[in-house]
């Protein structure tokens, strides 16, 4: 079974990013960075726009907003959790790269402009459980968007989620690390709840544990269609899986890639 990589947003209300921070990412070493940066890499050459400054949403450790830094842009990382964010900083640094590091819950998502990009990958948006938050957090994201700016984010597909996620468990092992992760449906399509336990091996020779619970939701491509048209934004265009054909979503599907941009003035 192929390993689901968790959200890089931690939102104020049932889920808390507490301690996550410091196993992220051990936990994160198989992600697909490099295929979210040829991702975005190819939508901003087809969209032919001038681009020079780009905000990753939902940063966490900040390794996709090093990688698109060390593409010559601007990067602004925001996210919610200062110990993701003090990684982030860390490793930036190391890079001796000038990426500016903000700590805010991308529902009060304020003091951002001109953005000719906006990124949200990794789930990100899955986090935003309610149908108004999503519309606020989208309004904000239009808002931060130049003109024609462009916005792109990755969601679970409905069918991925009812058939694959809820109610199942998934765990790994490893020498200094194991994981349990329970995934619960919940009351609404596309709900559901994660209940991970980590184990991390200490210097002493003993295990520490670490708890995490986390609520995500997800929703139909027209509900998201809908509110994207609403802010602000125009033509979202659909690509499954990291393809860089558009539209080509079948019911295997796991991932769904939308990109929009911001109607011109």
């Amino acid at each position: 079974m192929q390993k689901e990589y968790h959200s890089r947003l931690e939102v104020k209300n049932n889920m808390a990013y507490g301690q996550m921070g410091y196993v992220y990412d051990p936990f994160m070493k198989d992600a697909p960075y490099d295929k979210w940066l040829t991702f975005t890499r190819e939508m901003i050459r087809k969209s032919g726009i001038d681009v020079q400054k780009v905000a990753d949403l939902g940063c966490g450790t900040g390794e996709l907003t090093i990688k698109l830094a060390k593409e010559g842009y601007q990067l602004l990382g925001v996210d919610y959790s200062i110990d993701m964010l003090t990684h982030a900083d860390q490793k930036s640094r190391q890079e001796n790269l000038g990426i500016q590091w903000i700590h805010q819950d991308l529902r009060e998502l304020e003091g951002l402009d001109q953005l000719d990009v906006a990124v949200s990958f990794c789930d990100v948006m899955n986090y935003i459980t309610s149908k108004s938050d999503l519309k606020n957090v989208v309004e904000r994201i239009a808002k931060a968007l130049k003109p024609g700016g462009l916005f792109m984010f990755d969601i679970h597909s409905l069918d991925y989620v009812s058939n694959y996620l809820v109610n199942n468990s998934f765990t790994e092992v490893t020498d200094d690390m194991a994981y349990i992760w329970d995934c619960i449906a919940g009351d609404q399509p596309g709900e559901m709840y994660h209940e991970l336990t980590f184990f991390t091996l200490e210097n002493d020779g003993k295990y520490d544990r670490i708890d995490e619970f986390h609520h995500q939701r997800t929703y139909s491509v027209q509900e998201y269609k809908k509110i994207l048209t609403a802010a602000g934004f125009e033509n979202p265009v659909l690509y499954s899986d990291f393809s860089l054909k558009s539209d080509h979503l079948t019911e295997k599907t796991e991932r769904i890639f939308i990109v929009t941009k911001k109607r011109s003035e």
